[in-house]
């Protein structure tokens, strides 16, 4: 019999006292069953699994790893900030330099609101639209994802009817929808919360059209509504500013974190001068929300930013990536798509309908030492390098051949076809 390993080992443990065994977005369940559910240290663009396994991490911690895991001049701030004062009974000045250096650094931005998470920025929006209006119902396009508060979670267990209730669903990127949903909501309507790109799990990655976010913000212009972007995953990765103020949309209120202090815990909700009323009118809070490390870290982050070529390197390594990888698909004949911002980007194969391909594909990737996800997007940081893309290229094209020799042998996703077939 072979020897358990340490992550079975400590799933063994997580079982007895963690729901689940595990819970949220980094549970392994629905993966392949090769995939690590624990990991012990992290550096640059690597990870490292109990069981002593080295893998080339291309989900950077579902997002938040921008300028790699353990940067040296980020923590360094962290850690001399911790040693003067952290979470304390008031807010350090540290708030107030990162809230001005954000105002002068994104174009709608007048005013920053800090917090955790991402839920928290994008609740905190939903409910200053609502107050500041004093109307009920928000537009968000169909399987959008802003969180997990009973208003949003995607799983509705535990939620009541009335915990969804004043939302009107629209098609992302579709004009026409927007109108409707725009009119059903009639002179009730708060708000439209969006995400800048359709990035929604499983689904082909979406680019919006200048056309729908102006839409979106005429809409909001004529109704005195409120528009709200959910910047939490594309902040900082996609543009320097606001995706939609590129766009010539700028919105009233925008949900950000992820990348805000690299892996330390922070997120914000910016808002317009129009849109400070509201923001001052709720009450939201929480303990350590005004912890002064994480944003001594972000204000590093935030000049990096602004600075910094950053933006150009992670462009050209998801370019470098996209290309190769297109070329070694094509070169096996395998039905290979790439979608969303090259920084940010999610892999499907074709006539995959229950993702028995792409679970196969993923399971040699990690195999050959590459971190990838069968549905989800993925991230560029800037530790990758070309040496980083070629490494990855090498693995893709084992991972390709090996499908090809097995895909008609494949059999049917069981982790999966269930989920997606009430999707």
């Amino acid at each position: 019999m072979a020897a358990k390993t340490a992550d079975a080992t400590w799933r063994e443990r997580a079982q007895r006292v963690v729901p689940g065994g595990m819970y949220g977005h980094l549970s392994t369940r629905l993966l392949p069953d090769s995939y690590p559910q624990f990991f012990e240290r992290s550096s640059g663009t690597r990870i490292w699994d109990v069981n002593g396994n080295e893998y080339v991490d291309y989900m950077c911690a579902f997002g938040p790893n921008l300028f790699g895991y353990g940067d040296a001049e980020i923590d360094d701030a962290y850690i001399a900030q911790l040693g003067i004062a952290d979470t304390m009974t008031g807010p350090s000045p540290v708030l107030v330099k990162l809230a001005e250096a954000l105002v002068a650094h994104i174009s709608h931005a007048e005013w920053a609101l800090f917090c955790k998470n991402g839920t928290d920025a994008t609740t905190a929006a939903v409910m200053a639209a609502r107050a500041a209006t004093g109307r009920s119902t928000i537009l968000r396009a169909r399987g959008s994802y802003h969180g997990t508060s009973p208003w949003c979670t995607p799983l509705q267990a535990g939620t009541t009817k009335e915990d969804r209730s004043h939302q009107i669903y629209f098609d992302f990127n579709d004009i026409a929808s927007l109108a409707a949903a725009a009119a059903e909501a009639g002179p009730d309507l708060a708000g439209i919360i969006a995400t800048p790109l359709n990035q929604h799990a499983f689904l082909t990655q979406q680019l919006p059209t200048a056309e729908y976010a102006k839409a979106a913000r005429k809409i909001c212009d004529e109704r005195d509504a409120y528009l709200i972007t959910d910047e939490v995953r594309t902040g900082f990765r996609c543009s320097r500013d606001g995706l939609w103020d590129d766009l010539g949309a700028p919105p009233d209120f925008s949900a950000w974190g992820k990348v805000l202090a690299n892996g330390h815990s922070l997120s914000v909700l910016l808002g317009s001068a129009r849109a400070r009323a509201g923001a001052e009118a709720i009450f939201v809070t929480g303990s350590f929300w005004f912890s002064a490390a994480p944003m001594a870290a972000a204000l590093v982050v935030l000049r990096r930013i602004r600075e910094t070529p950053y933006l150009e390197t992670i462009e050209r390594i998801g370019t470098q990536l996209r290309t190769g990888l297109g070329e070694v698909a094509s070169r096996h004949g395998v039905g290979f798509e790439q979608s969303g911002p090259v920084t940010m980007p999610l892999w499907k194969f074709a006539d995959d309908p229950d993702l028995r391909a792409g679970f196969f594909w993923c399971s040699e990737m990690l195999r050959r030492g590459i971190y990838t996800h069968p549905w989800h997007n993925m991230f560029i940081n800037t530790a990758m390098s070309e040496q980083t893309v070629a490494a990855t290229i090498v693995a893709a094209d084992g991972a390709f051949g090996a499908l090809t020799a097995s895909r008609s042998q494949l059999g049917p996703n069981l982790k999966l076809s269930a989920l997606l077939s009430r999707a």
